[in-house]
């Protein structure tokens, strides 16, 4: 047994049982790839695939069990490297963070500027998709770090810590009537005002929408969405066209950029939302990865990073998080 042709049957199934995608992917041959697939087999004594002529149709149940120790094994080898790494070059490596388009837009330029000065000799790589996808990559280790606020809490093989607390705000034109009326009664601007114009704001699944979808449907109300899109800068471009009134992640709108908008406040209509960063549970944490999560997070120190880390279960993880974690920020 070689721990190549272990990653080559966990690409496979990363990659949808296509054993071309995941040569591709893994840069060598779809002949090389079935060949060494075959050898594991044949070693093992079962059958890791269903093959349906030359195309693998699913996994056996022998591949599945297999599967979740090698994706524990080739962690674990990771870990060797990093850990070897760490000691012979410390200040060296990368870093791969996936995140949504919010955060790399609006919430980690700073930290990412500020990492790089310290880390000069370290590769940071951004990938951005949606919350799902994001999550994914941090399971199956394409990422290190997954940063969003939707999704992560739905993967229990994620170490998720909390980093930041953020509400909303409604952006509209100046000449606008939520704007008019904002001025003359604050207190005026509720629920109902909201709905009674049609809304362009975050595309399901982004961003925090469901808060948002949340506080409509407990007052009875449903809001004419008239477009959804995944980046703030697209809704804006949407607002200031007329289409409808924007509802953004209140980090979203910067008041020199976006001067000829208005940005009403409306934290007291929603429940906050919480962005958070999460890694594979056991993934061995070099000493940079530890330092841009304190920047992303200052509550997030290591010894804490590491207290939640060690527990074994989601559940009890996500308990001491909440006993541990101190009153997050509002951004």
């Amino acid at each position: 047994m070689k721990l190549r042709q272990l990653h080559y049957v966990q690409e496979i199934a990363k990659r949808g049982l296509s054993v071309t995608a995941a040569a591709e992917a893994l840069f060598t041959s779809q002949p090389g790839v079935s060949k060494q697939v075959r050898l594991l087999e044949e070693e093992l004594g079962v059958e890791i695939f269903v093959r349906n002529g030359k195309h693998i149709a699913e996994i056996t149940p022998a591949g599945q069990r297999i599967l979740e120790y090698t994706r524990r094994l080739l962690l674990e080898a990771d870990n060797i490297r990093n850990i070897a790494d760490e000691f012979r070059t410390a200040d060296r490596g990368d870093l791969s963070v996936a995140t949504t388009h919010t955060q790399a837009r609006y919430a980690l330029p700073e930290v990412i500027g500020g990492f790089r000065r310290a880390w000069p000799s370290v590769a940071l790589h951004l990938h951005q998709g949606s919350p799902i996808q994001i999550a994914k990559q941090a399971v199956e280790g394409s990422a290190d770090f997954a940063i969003a606020t939707e999704a992560l809490e739905h993967f229990d093989d994620l170490v998720m810590l909390p980093c930041y607390h953020w509400n909303r705000s409604v952006l509209v034109l100046p000449d606008h009537p939520l704007a008019i009326g904002y001025r003359d009664r604050p207190e005026a601007l509720s629920l109902e005002a909201i709905a009674e114009h049609p809304v362009v704001t975050y595309t399901f699944g982004f961003t925090g929408r469901s808060k948002l979808d949340q506080a409509f449907a407990a007052h009875s109300l449903k809001p004419d969405v008239v477009l959804t899109a995944v980046d703030a800068d697209v809704i804006k471009t949407y607002v200031r066209l007329g289409l409808g009134i924007g509802i953004v992640a209140s980090m979203s709108h910067d008041a020199s950029i976006d001067a000829d908008l208005v940005a009403l406040p409306v934290h007291h209509l929603f429940e906050p939302s919480t962005t958070c960063i999460g890694f594979r549970h056991g993934m061995f944490l070099r000493a940079y990865m530890y330092d841009f999560i304190h920047r992303f997070a200052p509550h997030l120190s290591r010894e804490l990073v590491d207290a939640v880390a060690e527990i074994p279960d989601a559940e009890s993880r996500r308990r001491v998080v909440l006993d541990r974690i101190p009153q997050l920020q509002l951004r």
